[in-house]
């Protein structure tokens, strides 16, 4: 599995995240421009000592990222208002789960071009706006990797 941060903002969230891929030995994708630096101290402390064990990638921007991509990469986009509920499809273990920045989400132009892999986590209180972003990258991960077997678990 592969899970992609485009444009993370908070370091502890991205820490998080990539102490949850070490754990499920996800690929990890940072898309800049990010809101922190990479060696920030929020970040390698939410992370621990876990970032020798992650496998990842950093991008300079979308484009390159999406040139990265090998041919049949499938992306689904998990961001609120998506058609389907990110339960209702069946992942591939070479599939990308992509989350955009704390802030702002998703660009409604990504949302648009891959409104056929756009998932939603489903809310219940309206006053809600949203979950945390590390939350929300392990509802949908462990949900692909149970969908999978949970193979390789120890």
């Amino acid at each position: 599995m592969h899970v992609v941060l485009l444009e993370p903002e908070i370091p502890p969230n991205t820490g998080n995240v990539a102490r949850l891929c070490a754990a499920t030995h996800a690929t990890l994708h940072l898309i800049e421009p990010f809101g922190f630096q990479l060696d920030d101290r929020q970040l390698k402390r939410a992370g621990m000592d876990y970032w020798q064990q992650v496998t990842w990638k950093r991008w300079a921007n979308w484009g390159e990222f999406q040139r990265g991509l090998p041919a049949g990469a499938r992306l689904w986009l998990i961001e609120s208002d998506g058609p389907r509920h990110y339960a209702e499809v069946v992942y591939g273990p070479d599939d990308y789960l992509v989350f955009g920045r704390e802030t702002a989400g998703l660009p409604k132009s990504l949302l648009a071009e891959h409104r056929e892999r756009w998932l939603r986590i489903p809310m219940f209180n309206p006053q809600s706006r949203s979950l945390n972003l590390s939350n929300c990258v392990a509802l949908v991960l462990f949900e692909a990797l149970r969908q999978q077997g949970f193979v390789g678990e120890v």
